[in-house]
């Protein structure tokens, strides 16, 4: 239904070093690189990272958030450690969440310009 989704972000180097180290772990890299432009997916580009002089400002009770397909639970937690280790902030640690489902493992963390994002494996452990 979506081919990608885009965000604004103040600084790309920063935002490159966050998505590079917490995207990793699901099999997503930087597929695309240009002055104030990142690309992100695994076959395709689906995330667009661009520089912009007034990103979304963040906001925590938008229901804004960006979820990504996780392969494995293990990667969920490496997707978390990998996020607080490059400035991200926690908003969910790796776990069930019995409320979205019997095998919904995921974590949350919010990136360095505030957006929420979370990874997700629906496979059983």
């Amino acid at each position: 239904m979506i081919d990608h989704l885009s965000i604004g972000v103040h600084d790309v180097a920063r935002s490159k070093a966050f998505y590079d180290a917490v995207l990793a772990p699901l099999g997503y890299t930087c597929l695309s690189e240009s002055d104030g432009s990142l690309g992100y997916g695994k076959d395709a580009v689906v995330l667009w990272v661009n520089h912009s002089t007034s990103p979304v400002p963040a906001d925590p009770h938008s229901g804004l958030h960006i979820c990504f397909v996780a392969p494995t639970r293990e990667s969920v937690s490496q997707f978390h450690k990998a996020a607080l280790a490059a400035h991200g902030r926690d908003n969910g640690a790796p776990g069930l969440r019995d409320d979205y489902g019997p095998n919904y493992y995921a974590a949350f963390v919010v990136d360095p310009d505030g957006y929420r994002i979370e990874a997700h494996c629906g496979k059983e452990a």
